[in-house]
């Protein structure tokens, strides 16, 4: 039977540990020679422009032995109005796994309805489950466990936050997001991880408060593609939700800071806080090529 990704609900706790496991040994080189996708080609559909997705996802593919064939909506018969149905029953025929990048959650979802082969959420509006993966192996790599780890989200509850939410009620990492009202996450997103959640998962609209003692602190840009008219409004409001260095000192002397990138340095974090030893958001776009390469894995080799 096939699995999707499309949240990261899809994975049960001990298989996020599996595949967080899985990706750590990749990063140390073990199997390099191995080719477990040899033969099969993976599609990549991307709506929204990428750096880090579409890279890591390509560079990974063929480190696997597989074959990425990219498209945009616009180079194919979706673009001029073909079914999301159609095309996915018509994709499946030919690819093996399709990793999808768009706006509405409910195209995805309802291309995976359609699939017969494997989906993978590359980011939607509402989630972004790839990048989910990503910073557990970055925390878990630098602070050498989840559980009871105090991480701080500090700005807008955007599709990042939710799948934060969403991974940290998996791991049991106590979350803390500081939000200004009328920004908080989905409340759907953060009432089903709350039912789920053997730890805490606060919002409030104190900065230094959710970063108190916090061992790993979190931003992400203030405007998401396809808001951009929105851009005013939300600087205004999140103008007092920075990552700079007096917020960074509330946290934990040895905390870490992590942003998913691309940055609006300046704006939602600081060049001194980016730029300084305790930032490590380059190990953690570069964990986004070995966890989904853990993951391609995991759906289209581990499993029958």
């Amino acid at each position: 039977m096939k699995r999707d990704f499309l949240t990261l609900w899809d994975l049960s706790s001990d298989e996020i540990e599996a595949v967080l496991k899985r990706a750590i040994a990749l990063k140390a080189g073990k199997d390099a020679s191995k080719c477990p996708l040899i033969g099969k080609s993976i599609g990549l559909l991307f709506e929204k422009a990428s750096t880090r997705t579409k890279v890591s996802f390509e560079v990974g593919i063929h480190q696997l032995g597989g074959q990425p064939v990219y498209m945009t909506s616009q180079e194919i018969q979706l673009g001029r109005g073909e079914t999301v149905a159609d095309t996915a029953k018509t994709l499946s025929r030919y690819l093996s796994a399709v990793i999808i990048r768009t706006f509405e959650q409910e195209k995805i979802e309802e291309f995976a309805f359609h699939s017969s082969v494997p989906v993978i959420n590359a980011l939607t509006d509402l989630h972004h489950p790839c990048q989910g993966l990503s910073d557990l192996m970055t925390i878990l790599e630098k602070k050498g466990r989840l559980k009871g780890i105090k991480l701080a989200y500090i700005g807008d509850g955007n599709n990042v936050a939710n799948s934060l939410i969403e991974a940290s009620s998996r791991m049991q990492i106590n979350l803390t997001i500081a939000c200004p009202e009328g920004l908080e996450p989905n409340p759907d997103v953060l009432e089903r991880a709350r039912e789920n959640a053997k730890s805490e998962i606060i919002i409030l609209r104190e900065t230094k408060e959710a970063a108190g003692m916090a061992d790993v602190i979190y931003t992400d840009v203030w405007v998401s593609m396809g808001q951009e008219e929105m851009t005013e409004g939300k600087k205004r409001k999140l103008a007092k939700y920075q990552l700079n260095n007096a917020l960074l000192s509330c946290a934990k002397e040895d905390a870490v800071v992590m942003h998913c990138l691309p940055a609006k340095r300046g704006q939602e974090i600081t060049d001194e806080v980016m730029d300084s030893p305790r930032s490590i958001v380059f190990d953690q776009a570069e964990n986004r090529l070995h966890s989904q390469k853990a993951l391609l894995e995991f759906l289209l080799v581990s499993r029958p």
